[in-house]
């Protein structure tokens, strides 16, 4: 093969006319005319035009015909400016053409399971299918196959170029990219871990990282000054299209630093990369804090590409005649809501009353949805006669609502109810109305989250243990103040996506031990978790502070793609599965045994000192056990709308587990070369007699139903497994 020859199909252009050249790709696309053959031929760069022409190549004609989609060929010939009206525009390469004298078949390929070919042979001519449209989970299946479509090759070229952007900017700034480990140990930061047991130590794990925090830290406290990663870290959680088990994030930590010098840096490496996307973002960023997001937009990553910021009126209608008004201030209550401008007649008196009022904000959780619209320069609803006249003018002018504008609120005792249904109306009614701009792209810095928020048994840090509060004299004991202290971090938002975050982190001990006492969180705890991490901070620890960016999300928005699983290489499904691997899989149990899984607290208990020279060795796996528990058998049971009693239950649990194991030991035997029999015994059931039962019978069979109707067993229309 002599590929120091080899240019690249979407190179040609007319100034290559007359030479000859080599080529090496995939037949696209293939049109017979008879006494001439054309194909699509394609590569990474592009596609091209290549003539089968008996008169100028028989032998390549001939082996031409015998050419499908997808063989992997060789092709030489000589670059032939196209006719005049012949052109395809739809082509970097469409004023030339390749026409053969040489043709080679390097491999073949079986019928595709879907189209690859995105380029229409003749101008005007349609794609028969769009590969677009094909299943997610059969594109994911034979992503090999996918990856080769030209738009997917183009969109991870751009995310190599964002990569390379993002790196070569970092250099300017003296930033080093230092890798973290994989296997670390598992430490509280928001999601499950994936856990990874160890072979070595039994009964041990170590933990796939939800994000590098704790080492580029210890990053900062080695003196590193500035660091870079472009990481992989995996999170065990429920996915959306935003989310996947394991991603890519831009990790970076700089020391004598503050939020200034991160606003700076990462607002001026965000214009940059969405520049490869042909995206131009204003600068400086605006900036928000969390409490002001949550009362105008009721979240922490507002869309900010449409109006609608909320208004509060509790102040003007405190004396109001409308009933449920004045029922719910006088519990404390507040009301709240947005104005939708100019859609009166979209938002009819049917569809405010009839879907949003006593449908869709309900599904929200609001005990209900008041509407006003201003007609005629007054506001208008079927509720506006229980206010007065200075109070519709007053939550008129509040609103700032004009003809033909429509008012949405929402009253509640819950401030945070009325906040978060608001946010869903807000976003519901700008999708349905087409108020959301796909083309226009709004960069926001959220701040000042609160440090802590409450939970059940207590209270817990709202980012991680490890951000630096904005006061340090709180009384770690004192409830109230704790949940009052705000924290130094912030979120860089984008179109309602939060694109990435993080703070100034805590570099003092005695701070990091009034979060910890704050948390509750004893020596022992401590040092189980983080004892590593708090050794290294007594060792003197700079102010540092830093960001991580979800890669493939903001990729994904860079590139307008829908979903992130679009510019990852060989992503999971919605269900966290491998269409192409079929991952997660079964383990053989050998393996199992070997990292000490499955094996009894006898087998599992480790008395040897943590160190690798050191490493137990265990007794193989006892192949009788029990794998079907009493829960598993009485909720199979409940499924069954069968009634069984423990005497029952274990009968089955016996038998099942009995099944089970005796299938694990016939696994081991070695069949290879065992001639299959057939059946040499008559089959029978061995659980009860297959006779009809007779009438009298039909008593003992309607025992264990649950539910009888006219002496049938009962059971539910609908199955749900």
């Amino acid at each position: 093969m002599n590929w120091k020859e080899r240019i690249y199909c979407g190179e040609l252009r007319p100034t290559h006319a007359g030479q000859q050249v080599l080529l090496m790709g995939w037949v696209d696309a293939i049109r017979d005319h008879g006494n001439l053959l054309f194909i699509h031929m394609r590569d990474v760069r592009g596609t091209v035009q290549v003539v089968f022409d008996p008169t100028f190549s028989s032998r390549s004609y001939t082996l031409a015909a015998s050419l499908r989609e997808e063989y992997v060929i060789q092709v030489k010939g000589r670059v032939s400016v196209r006719a005049a009206g012949t052109e395809n525009p739809n082509l970097s390469t469409g004023g030339v053409e390749v026409f053969a004298g040489d043709l080679e078949i390097l491999s073949e390929s079986r019928t595709l399971p879907f189209p690859i070919s995105e380029k229409a042979m003749v101008f005007g001519e349609e794609l028969k299918s769009n590969p677009a449209n094909v299943d997610e989970d059969l594109r994911l299946r034979y992503r090999y196959l996918d990856l080769r479509r030209p738009s997917m090759q183009e969109c991870f070229q751009k995310r190599y170029q964002i990569v390379r952007t993002i790196r070569d900017y970092l250099h300017t700034l003296n930033f080093i990219e230092v890798e973290t480990p994989f296997l670390t140990k598992s430490t509280p930061e928001g999601a499950r871990d994936y856990l990874v047991p160890s072979r070595v130590h039994h009964g041990r794990f170590y933990a796939l990282p939800q994000s590098p925090q704790l080492f580029k830290q210890l990053i900062m406290m080695a003196g590193m000054d500035r660091y870079f990663q472009i990481v992989k870290c995996f999170r065990d959680e429920d996915l959306r299209p935003n989310r996947q088990p394991e991603f890519t994030q831009l990790d970076m930590e700089a020391s004598f630093i503050d939020e200034e010098f991160i606003y700076e840096i990462v607002e001026d490496l965000t214009v940059r990369i969405f520049q490869v996307g042909g995206i131009q973002l204003p600068r400086p960023f605006p900036r928000m804090t969390y409490q002001e997001a949550m009362e105008r937009y009721g979240n922490d990553k507002p869309d900010l590409r449409f109006d609608m910021a909320f208004e509060e009126i509790t102040d003007l209608v405190q004396d109001t005649g409308y009933t449920i008004f004045r029922q719910i201030l006088g519990q404390g209550g507040i009301v709240k809501g947005f104005c939708v401008r100019g859609r009166a007649d979209a938002l009819s008196k049917n569809v405010l009353q009839n879907e949003y009022a006593l449908k869709i904000a309900p599904e929200m959780g609001a005990k209900g949805m008041t509407w006003m619209k201003v007609v005629d320069g007054k506001l208008q609803s079927n509720i506006a006669q229980f206010f007065g006249p200075d109070e519709l003018e007053g939550i008129r002018s509040r609103f700032n609502a004009g003809e033909g504008d429509v008012l949405v609120m929402i009253a509640d005792t819950s401030r945070d109810l009325v906040n978060k249904v608001l946010s869903q109306l807000r976003l519901h009614m700008a999708e349905r109305l087409g108020l959301i701009p796909a083309d226009r792209y709004t960069p926001l810095w959220v701040t000042d989250f609160p440090l802590f928020e409450k939970k059940e048994d207590g209270i817990g840090s709202q980012h991680h243990p490890f951000t630096m509060p904005d006061r340090i004299d709180f009384d770690p004991k004192n409830l109230e103040e704790l949940l009052s202290l705000k924290s130094r971090a912030y979120d860089l938002v984008m179109n309602g996506e939060e694109l990435g975050g993080g703070s100034i982190r805590i570099h003092r001990m005695d701070i990091q031990q009034k979060i910890f006492e704050s948390l509750g969180m004893g020596p022992e705890e401590l040092e189980s978790k983080f004892g590593f991490f708090l050794r290294a901070l007594e060792y003197g620890a700079p102010p540092h502070g830093g960001l991580a960016l979800g890669l493939d999300r903001v990729i994904a928005m860079i590139l307008r793609m829908p979903s992130i699983r679009d510019v990852i290489s060989f992503p999971k499904n919605r269900s966290a599965f491998c269409p192409l691997t079929e991952a997660p899989s079964l383990v053989d149990t050998c393996q199992m045994q070997e990292l000490g899984l499955g094996s009894t607290p006898e087998d599992s208990r480790d008395d040897s000192p943590r160190s690798a020279g050191a490493a137990k060795v265990h007794r193989p796996v006892a192949q009788k056990r029990d794998r079907i528990s009493m829960d598993e058998v009485k909720h199979v049971a409940r499924l069954a709308r069968l009634k069984v009693s423990n005497e029952e239950a274990r009968a089955y649990q016996k038998d099942l587990n009995a099944v089970l194991n005796h299938f694990e030991v016939l696994q081991s035997l070695d069949t290879k070369n065992v001639t299959p029999m057939s059946q040499v015994l008559k089959t029978a059931n061995v659980w009860r007699e297959d006779v009809p039962a007779e009438k009298e019978d039909t008593e003992s069979l309607l025992e264990s139903s649950p539910v009888r109707e006219k002496n049938f067993y009962k059971v539910p229309r609908i199955l749900e497994g």
